[in-house]
């Protein structure tokens, strides 16, 4: 079985990227919620600070195209080693 790269990645950007947002917006409202992990996103995505709701939607966007190529490269990966084992195309 071979999966869909497309929805694949669509669903990985989407996913992470709406994470991201909700404990972003989950920080504003809740000050100390999700600070460190918010903290490791800044250090990942360059331009992306902790702060206001404009933050975060720069690091959901930020998010949405990272998980899209990591969902991507998943599905890549998948499809070559179902290929390369006998796996139904």
């Amino acid at each position: 079985m071979r999966l869909d790269l497309k929805a694949l990645a669509i669903a990985c950007g989407l996913v992470w990227g709406v994470a991201v947002f909700c404990v972003g917006v989950a920080h504003l409202v809740w000050p100390g919620y999700g600070g460190a992990f918010l903290e490791v996103v800044s250090s990942i995505y360059p331009g992306y600070e902790v702060g206001g709701f404009g933050s975060a939607i720069v690091g959901a966007l930020y998010a949405i195209v990272d998980g899209g190529v990591a969902g991507a490269m998943i599905g890549w990966v998948y499809n070559s080693a179902a290929r390369a084992g006998g796996g139904s195309s």
